[in-house]
């Protein structure tokens, strides 16, 4: 089993790539998932595992999913302490990481005109916020999760951590723009959450199959053109003083009240 232990090895230099670039992610077509659980995930969900890295000290203390997880990979390879350290993204790392071949979840929407219930996201910028509604998505079951190609992206080290292997599970595709897919998915009920008290409170809304639900940028909100191409406009009533949610907190509203 090949051992690094040095920072300039082209291998340690391609995973600290992985790590901050989302462009050198799409031109390798792989992303990274850390810890032991994200990665058991992505076993269980049958992803492809390309590498397994892990310290000699995680190989010793994890021996049985070690085992488990390099079986699964195309290659294992350990890494020096200090070698695992510059390449993590976490604090304090458990000493196990995977690249993964990225996803091709683009056929599961092929039947979205039969029925579902689907959430997209409009330019939505905050990897936390989008680890945590894709973890929301898979909790309540949403249809997919459909985001417009300036969102962050997906493969995101904070987005893979903060899903919690929703990444895996939940179906989801990118496309150019929210505005550009409504307009040949006309079979889709849609509806933009917007904060305007004009709007049908969404606690008023019957969400029929099939239909969708917009969410926009945490600071922006919605595109006008994306609000144009939606047949409705929906939004979450308040009390006191607050205006508006957390892109997260209002998407998990919203996801509850079109599954319930």
């Amino acid at each position: 089993m090949q051992m690094i232990s040095s920072r300039d090895n082209p291998r340690v230099k391609s995973l600290i790539k992985l790590q901050k670039s989302a462009k050198y992610r799409r031109e390798a077509s792989m992303f990274i998932a850390e810890g032991l659980r994200i990665c058991e995930d992505a076993v269980r969900s049958r992803a492809k595992i390309l590498t397994l890295y892990a310290t000699e000290a995680a190989m010793k203390k994890y021996p049985e999913k070690f085992r488990l997880l390099s079986a699964s990979a195309e290659e294992t390879i350990l890494l020096s302490p200090t070698v695992f350290s510059q390449i993590s993204d976490t604090q304090t790392p458990q000493g196990i990481l995977c690249t993964i071949k990225t996803l091709d979840k683009t056929p599961q929407f092929g039947t979205i005109k039969d029925g579902g219930k689907f959430l997209a996201l409009d330019c939505l910028q905050d990897p936390n916020n989008l680890g945590t509604i894709l973890r929301s998505a898979e909790a309540f079951g949403v249809s997919g999760v459909i985001l417009s190609a300036d969102c962050c992206d997906i493969y995101n080290p904070k987005v893979v951590r903060g899903s919690m292997g929703a990444l895996f599970r939940v179906p989801f595709m990118i496309c150019d723009t929210i505005a550009g897919f409504l307009d040949t998915a006309s079979e889709l009920h849609s509806f933009a959450a917007v904060v305007n008290r004009e709007a049908e409170k969404i606690t008023e809304v019957t969400f029929q199959e099939p239909c969708v639900v917009v969410i926009g940028n945490e600071g922006n909100g919605l595109k006008q053109e994306t609000i144009s191409a939606c047949q409705h406009k929906i939004t979450i009533p308040m009390n006191g003083n607050a205006e508006s949610l957390n892109a997260s907190a209002a998407a998990t509203v919203i996801i509850w009240e079109m599954l319930r």
